[in-house]
């Protein structure tokens, strides 16, 4: 599957446009005769550490220890709710290199994570990324991405002290077996080209999949797999206010219960840059969806599609916000989902060394079928995440951080969420880093 998803990096959606231009960069300002690549096209990601927004051309490095207690190790299959305490222990590694004519960044991050009681969930994490971006000329772009996670536990990030970010679009993103073995990969490859002084083009496709390690041992989950493409016409109506349209085709495949869906929606956005660091976008349009089994007829309807996205980004404030409804897939479920998601990410400054941090995310899948016969393993369900934390550098580069984090799942399908859908996660963060500029 690595390498199909390697070979199908030139198909993707347009992730990894760094959508509101690096300070270092040129061209793209609110004022330049250079577009800006709106949210809703670009797919970039929100910064959500503060300052997160103005680093480029840096080495970044370091190990991080975690240690943790949860009341309930969902899908542990015990036949009732496990607590335990968890100790992980990750190391990470991160390049990014900018110049006039070309971006790269790297980053990769693995370890431990062990458990007190339950060692049979002991496993090793590990998770990479690398983006380039290359100017064809002064107004075109090339940008490739891929993404790869191999993980056992919702919590285990791979350093929390990384800067991470939030996507303007929340699709595919629900998780549904949190304390399951798992490998995802996500492949892009997108072109940009402003023919005019206000107005661009692009094209871009994506390729991912999800894989469960035992998937016959979690009674009620899927693998999954998807490809599609997008392309777009953005207008600059003036120096902050961008519209345009977007036509999407993506194909979701799931096994061993083997379903097909199709999806294609055209979209109207509008975004408004306030500032260069503030942004707030809408899309909406009309999605036709068709989904199918082997032995069972399609089916297919019409229904609306919406998104929206709120990204602000201050020195010393950081806060994203999502909201999409859409037709999708969800790893881990058979079939397709009218899908309400939403997400929000913040992080304030509030003393000269201390930062606290707010995360949640709210998810509500409704099967698509209208035929019981058609996605019979699952009629969907919901979940919610919630967390704040605080961080303090005590030196340099020595970090604690201490937090709470909480999840509910509904999913009458799958035996051990139904019966236990809550946990809760406190914890305590160590880690050590450093920081290199890089010349240019």
């Amino acid at each position: 599957m690595l390498k199909a998803a390697c070979l199908c990096i030139i198909l993707t959606a347009g992730s990894s446009l760094w959508s509101q231009v690096e300070p270092s960069a040129t061209g793209g300002g609110l004022e330049d005769t250079q577009m800006m690549t709106p949210p809703p096209v670009s797919q970039d990601t929100y910064p959500v550490v503060v300052g997160a927004e103005s680093r480029s051309n840096y080495l970044d490095g370091g190990f991080v220890f975690n240690s943790a207690y949860m009341d309930n190790l969902a899908g542990a299959q015990s036949g009732k709710p496990e607590s335990d305490e968890t100790y992980s222990f990750q190391s990470a590694i991160s390049i990014d290199r900018k110049t006039p004519r070309q971006g790269e960044s790297l980053n990769y991050s693995a370890g431990f994570n062990l458990y007190q009681n339950t060692s049979q969930l002991n496993a090793v994490s590990q998770n990479g990324s690398a983006d380039y971006r290359f100017h064809l000329s002064k107004y075109s772009a090339v940008v490739l991405s891929d993404a790869f996670l191999q993980n056992s536990n919702l919590y285990n990030q791979a350093n929390p002290f990384v800067a991470g970010g939030a996507p303007p679009g929340t699709v595919n993103s629900v998780q549904i077996a949190p304390f399951a073995e798992q490998i995802e990969n996500r492949s892009s490859a997108a072109i940009y080209y402003q023919y005019a002084r206000n107005a661009m083009v692009g094209g871009s496709g994506t390729y991912s999949f999800s894989h469960y390690a035992n998937v016959s041992n979690e009674q009620g989950l899927n693998n999954a797999g998807s490809a599609g493409f997008t392309g777009f016409y953005s207008r600059r109506l003036a120096s902050s206010q961008y519209i345009g349209a977007t036509y999407q085709f993506v194909k979701y495949v799931t096994h061993p219960i083997d379903t097909y869906t199709v999806s294609k929606t055209v979209l109207v956005f509008y975004t408004h840059y306030f500032t260069r660091s503030f942004s707030f976008s809408i899309l909406a349009g009309p999605e036709q969806y068709t989904s199918w089994r082997r032995d069972v007829a399609k089916q297919g309807h019409w229904v609306p599609a919406v998104q929206g996205s709120v990204g602000w980004q201050q020195p010393r404030t950081n806060l994203a916000a999502t909201y999409s409804y859409t037709v999708a897939g969800a790893p881990g479920l058979a079939g397709a989902y009218h899908a309400n998601t939403a997400g929000l990410n913040g992080r304030v400054l509030f003393l000269r060394r201390w930062s606290a941090g707010v995360n949640g995310t709210y998810s509500f899948l409704k099967s698509t079928d209208s035929n019981p016969a058609l996605f019979a393993s699952s009629s969907g369900g919901h979940t919610i995440t919630a967390g704040v934390d605080v961080q303090h550098p005590i030196t340099e580069r020595l970090t604690a951080a201490a937090g709470y984090q909480r999840l509910h799942e509904s999913y009458e399908n799958i035996p051990a969420i139904a019966a236990f859908p809550d946990s809760n996660r406190v914890y305590f963060s160590l880690g050590f880093g450093f920081h290199r500029p890089l010349g240019r």
